[in-house]
């Protein structure tokens, strides 16, 4: 029995470590690591045009058309259920990359600027935007618990709540019956909810 218990031990502990990543790369796309639904992912994301994007398998995948004359850096962790991202250096013109991960994932974003489209994530969020355009798909307003947005400056659009403001220190909250929370807030720009 002791035989039997030790072999589980171990064999459990490979599978751990099996799915665990720590990947740093330059200038290098795409990067991937295994990623099992229903975790949580940290991102820190330098300014860009940046996707977040849901997926049906069980990665976590960054993409982007590498420079030579910028060194765009990526860094990725990953380990059970919780991966940590950071994204530098990326060109402060027309950069495009595009993340994706397990649609059923809790995501914790911030951005410095420019436009973030977090796209078919079912989960928890709490994303932030200092400059630009956040545009977030937070699904059935029946699935959310509870749902804050804010923008200091700028538009608020969140056609599910047939809400819609304009103008300085903006905001809304409301509760509902579902399980996932929604925080979104953007410091100057355009916040839309869908």
């Amino acid at each position: 029995m002791r035989t039997v218990l030790l072999a589980l031990t171990c064999f459990s502990a490979v599978l751990l470590v099996g799915q665990s990543a720590n990947i740093e790369e330059v200038n290098k796309s795409p990067i991937e690591a295994k990623f099992a639904p229903g975790g949580r992912i940290r991102m820190s994301l330098c300014p860009g045009g940046i996707e977040v994007i849901g997926k049906d398998d069980g990665r976590l995948r960054v993409s982007y058309e590498p420079r030579r004359d910028h060194e765009v850096r990526v860094r990725l962790e990953a380990s059970g259920g919780q991966a940590d991202l950071k994204v530098t250096g990326c060109p402060n013109n027309n950069f495009k990359m595009t993340i994706e991960v397990p649609k059923s994932s809790d995501l914790y974003v911030r951005m410095m600027a420019g436009q973030l489209d977090v796209l078919g994530i079912t989960g928890d969020k709490d994303v932030e935007l200092h400059f630009g355009q956040l545009t977030m798909d937070i699904g059935k307003p029946d699935d959310i618990r509870s749902v804050a947005a804010s923008v200091n400056s700028g538009d608020l659009e969140a056609s599910a709540y047939d809400v819609s403001k304009g103008g300085l220190f903006r905001s809304f909250e409301r509760s509902g019956p579902g399980k996932y929370r929604v925080r979104a807030h953007v410091g100057a720009g355009q916040l839309e909810l869908r």
